[in-house]
């Protein structure tokens, strides 16, 4: 179910936002939404039928310079973002996601999900976890996983809490954009491939993020966020010139209106330049291609909160816009 947010969701930094709406009965398409909340087709402003967000980023090279100047034109008749459903963005093939990449959000797992059977205190254990990500971030390598991309969901959709997630928690995330093929890149030159950043959500069930019967092989990622909708994406991408403080961003949930996220992409162990560098190595990125940063400190398992039925998460990050989604428990067949 789509719910429709409590004010059009127009504001980003920039002179425009690139995004993906439909109105009833009628097909998606993508758009450029100037911060007045006036929309451009971009069907039409490229006489392309059939085009796509992902689309859009296949030909970003040859695309994007012309944004500017679409931008700029006046609205005229041009329909209000108001007047549509906001979807996703984009519908991307492949999903990188960065786990542990937040210094205080590990240290805070690091304790949570400790036996005791170490024999430390929780300060012992959190003064030892402090010192294992200094060390990450001066001497090891990023921590990253794949996602899938049924698990992405719109930025105000109904997230549905299977029956069988025992303890769904909130990931609040930064998610860069790729806009050009990238293989092997050197972090100075990463973010050259990128063309945008959005908000993602990445929800997880902490139940079975650990396989309890196979500990030897560790986490379980495909359980434990990839049930459809657990990625709730957007509502925009805000191209990269217009993100000038990729470093400090601020990123903030609240929870029933309660702030429980609240934190600075300064944070980062690992900068997006260093992940998509890093990711680059192995995984030939394409465009369009979602790399998720890892999630700041406060959530649930932080605060002995987590998510139920009638839960609404309003989440977001400086300069981005905001995205409000509702917590709806699954009703067994």
């Amino acid at each position: 179910m789509f719910v429709k947010p409590a004010a059009a969701p127009a504001l980003f930094t920039g002179p425009y936002a690139l995004g993906t709406l439909s109105t009833s009965g009628r097909e998606a398409f993508p758009a450029l939404i100037r911060p007045d909340g006036s929309v451009a087709d971009l069907r039409r402003a490229f006489d392309d039928a059939g085009l796509t967000m992902l689309g859009v980023m296949e030909d970003w090279p040859r695309l994007s310079p012309a944004f500017a100047e679409l931008a700029a034109r006046p609205s005229g008749d041009d329909p209000l973002v108001s007047e549509f459903r906001v979807h996703a963005p984009i519908a991307p093939r492949q999903v990188l996601q960065s786990g542990a990449n937040y210094r205080q959000h590990v240290i805070d797992l690091h304790v949570a999900h400790r036996d005791g059977s170490d024999g430390l205190s929780a300060e012992e254990a959190r003064a030892e976890a402090a010192q294992i990500m200094d060390r990450r971030a001066a001497d090891d390598l990023p921590y990253v996983f794949i996602g899938l991309p049924s698990a992405i969901t719109g930025p105000f959709d109904d997230v549905i809490l299977p029956a069988w997630a025992k303890k769904p928690d909130w990931e609040l995330e930064l998610a860069a954009v790729i806009g050009r093929p990238a293989s092997r890149v050197p972090a100075e030159q990463a973010l050259d491939h990128v063309a945008g950043y959005t908000i993602a959500n990445d929800l997880t069930d902490r139940a079975t993020v650990f396989r309890r019967d196979m500990p030897q092989i560790g986490t379980d990622w495909l359980r434990s966020k990839n049930a459809p909708g657990f990625t709730p994406l957007g509502p925009w991408i805000v191209p990269a010139q217009s993100v000038t403080a990729l470093d400090d961003l601020q990123v903030t949930l609240q929870l029933n209106g309660e702030t429980m996220q609240d934190e600075s992409t300064k944070d980062m162990i690992f900068s997006v330049a260093r992940l998509i560098s890093y990711i680059s190595q192995t995984v030939q990125l394409l465009p369009g291609d979602l790399v998720l940063t890892g999630s700041p400190a406060g959530n649930g398992m932080h605060w002995g909160r987590l998510l139920r039925d009638g839960d609404v998460m309003d989440a977001t990050i400086t300069g981005l816009g905001a995205q409000r989604t509702r917590c709806v428990a699954e009703v067994p067949a």
